[in-house]
């Protein structure tokens, strides 16, 4: 069988020897194929150069421009040599200099045009630029391909590379999407788009290319996440039939929201199915996830099943166990907690409950996931704020049973378009009321002439036996200048805007027993304000605090001031909350008032998705899925639209996609997905 060129070995390609090998394995490049799939993440469009005299200085412009004159070298210290280089276009004439290569001083020709792209420096009667591209008369291809790059690459050395990567694509024998597809959705074929992508010959070849790439992309995604819904939904023992959940909804001294009943509902059918759950219960902060999560834990208790709930912090697991064990021990379902801080003593007789079936609920950190927690009769599994546990962490987890059902609970809020993508594989219930009693938290945007006014506010607040949390913005660059930085603004917190009252801090160079500390001495009331560097520990729940002061409010994402606003309002009391910021942009202004709009976190995320884009909405990424290289889920949504109801009609036909003619998308499926646990992606 003739091997597929597309598959060679990147080493293959002329000028690619093992240690530029290296360097295109960085970048998830190993192969030809591969090389192809590397999208340019921007174009130099050399169609329309503009003259000397327009190119107004501090901006990157295309100028065309002629030689008259060459400077000779100068060697300004050992190591570094420049070469000045003199260019007219007869409207003006600029200067240009090349450090350190002789060869591209040299290929420069006196008297001859060329096409230079570059930052231009200098005032309105004098134009410079420094290392600018050059290009001879542009003949043919007039956009040039500015590649994604790590170290030891350069854009010339990966453009190179990509022009010979294209002789290996044969007629359309690699085009994966069948032939009806691109007609009906009138999409180019794969040689055509890849030769367009990376050399277009016009802008809208360009735009063609990528149509057909994003829309392949997306159809991929659609189809993959399927597949891994089907190989998931393998039967399972765990069946909990029309249990009795009235002892457990009596107990509660409140009535759950038509929202929770609704969720509970949704679980108790997965629990009835034969399949095992995969759901996502997705909420607003302070929507009350935890009774849903409780309910369909007592649903499992009554038909003799074990649960576990898994935390990303010590904190949280604790709030978790105090309020489960309140609630569900008085019914007969005995809790046990197991985190790290933990006695040996404490942690054996916790696993020794579990292992015998004396506990059936368990509420911990990692420390679930070690060999030694085992469970005589696992049912059910939650992990709460999901985003924080790497897939292989939940598939451990769930390991521990015989295919248990399975929920993930999530107070970040994602934009519908963003979570068909991510949660593709999951079923999804959504908690969109919050309970009975609680107060939106009233949110400000401040400038820095009404600081004083604010800390004024914030002192009543802690005069009445409230709580406070002020939080800086993170500044990556430098660690030592943001630790240096918050432990002024603690000593000014101290000494000038609230002085005589208890400051706590926390930052990221703390040791976890410190952090720990600092948490459980504000959550007891011990402290009376909270300066947090970074987020605060997501799900600190302090229902005493009823301020939150953000500074530099411009420097977070808008789905992130809004976890950070819900640390505050989970009391009785009116809440508030206050961003901080003298950012005068017309942007910047727009974002904070959509804060001050609304507390609806799906609103949020949507004007959130709409201002920033995609990005990565939880910071690290986790989930697990194939990441999208060319489409764009804000630009693209019509696409992204068209590709889900193309995924629906194919699979509705052929769920496996076993069909001969739809060889190709089972190739295109399997590449992106190769990574996924087999157990799926819970």
């Amino acid at each position: 069988m003739e091997r597929d060129p597309l598959k060679q070995d990147i080493c293959y390609l002329k000028g690619v020897g093992e240690k530029r090998a290296a360097c295109y394995a960085r970048l998830g490049i190993t192969d030809v194929y591969s090389l192809l799939r590397h999208y340019p993440r921007d174009y130099i469009d050399y169609s329309n150069p503009v003259s000397i005299m327009e190119a107004s200085p501090g901006e990157t412009w295309v100028i065309r421009a002629r030689v008259f004159k060459k400077g000779r070298e100068q060697r300004i210290r050992k190591g570094l040599s420049v070469f000045k280089i003199f260019v007219t276009d007869d409207t003006a004439d600029m200067t240009v200099t090349i450090f350190n290569s002789r060869f591209a001083a040299e290929a420069l020709k006196e008297g001859e045009s060329y096409l230079f792209y570059g930052k231009v420096t200098g005032n309105l009667l004098r134009r410079e630029m420094n290392s600018p591209q050059v290009l001879r008369e542009v003949r043919g291809a007039v956009m040039q391909p500015v590649y994604p790059l790590t170290d030891g690459l350069t854009n010339k050395m990966v453009s190179s590379n990509m022009e010979q990567a294209l002789t290996f694509l044969k007629d359309g024998r690699n085009d994966y999407l069948p032939v009806d597809i691109r007609e009906s959705y009138h999409l180019c074929g794969i040689v055509e788009a890849l030769h367009n992508i990376h050399f277009p010959s016009s802008l809208a070849a360009q735009q063609a290319a990528k149509r057909r790439l994003a829309f392949e992309e997306f159809l991929t995604l659609q189809l993959g996440m399927s597949q891994l819904k089907l190989r998931n939904r393998k039967s399972t023992s765990v069946l909990i039939s029309q249990p009795d959940l009235s002892p457990f909804f009596s107990s509660l001294p409140f009535e759950l929201t038509n929202a929770q009943k609704r969720c509970i509902e949704e679980g108790l059918g997965d629990f009835e199915s034969g399949v095992p759950m995969n759901r996502l219960l997705q909420g607003d902060v302070g929507s009350g996830k935890t009774m849903v999560a409780a309910a369909l834990a007592y649903a499992a208790f009554s038909a003799g099943y074990q649960s576990v709930l898994m935390a990303p912090t010590e904190i949280l697991a604790k709030q978790h166990y105090k309020t489960l064990s309140e609630l569900l021990e008085p019914l007969g379902c005995k809790t046990v907690l197991l985190v790290g801080s933990m006695t040996a003593k404490q942690k054996a007789g916790a696993r020794e409950a579990l292992a015998s079936g004396g506990a059936f609920l368990a509420v911990g950190t990692h420390a679930l996931l070690q060999q030694s927690t085992e469970f005589q009769n696992l049912g059910f599994v939650v992990t709460d704020e999901q985003h924080r546990f790497g897939v292989a962490q939940r598939t451990r987890l769930a390991e521990k049973g015989e295919r248990p059902h399975i929920l993930v609970m999530s107070a970040t809020p994602i934009p519908r378009t963003l979570a068909l993508i991510i949660y593709g594989d999951l079923d999804v219930s959504v908690l969109d009321e919050l309970p009975k009693g609680r107060k939106p938290v009233e949110t400000y945007h401040i400038g820095e002439s009404k600081r004083e006014r604010a800390y004024g506010f914030i002192a009543k607040q802690l005069d009445k036996g409230r709580q406070a949390f002020l939080i800086c913005p993170l500044i990556e660059e430098n660690e030592e200048l943001q630790l240096a930085s918050v432990e002024e603004y603690c000593k000014k917190v101290e000494k000038v805007y609230l002085p005589g009252y208890t400051v706590g801090i926390l930052h990221g160079k703390q040791k976890p027993a410190e952090k720990q500390k600092v948490m459980e001495d504000f959550a007891a009331g011990r402290l009376q304000v909270l300066i947090s560097t970074t987020v605060v520990e997501v799900g600190i729940d302090v229902p005493n605090a009823s301020v939150m002061l953000i500074e530099n409010a411009e420097r977070f994402g808008l789905s992130q001031l809004h976890q950070l606003r819900g640390r505050v309002g989970r009391g009785a009391e009116q809440s508030a909350c206050i961003l901080v910021s003298s950012h005068r942009g017309e942007e910047n202004r727009r974002r904070l008032e959509v804060m001050c709009r609304t507390s609806d976190g799906f609103v949020i995320a949507e004007e959130d998705l709409k201002l920033r884009g995609p990005g990565d909405f939880f910071g690290e990424r986790q989930h697990g899925l194939p990441k999208l290289k060319i489409a764009d889920m804000v630009q693209d949504t019509r696409l992204l639209s068209e590709a889900r109801g193309l995924a629906e009609e194919l699979l509705a036909e052929d769920p496996q996609l076993t069909s001969p003619k739809h060889r190709g998308l089972r190739v295109l499926v399997r590449e992106p997905f190769r990574q996924i646990p087999e157990s799926g992606l819970h």
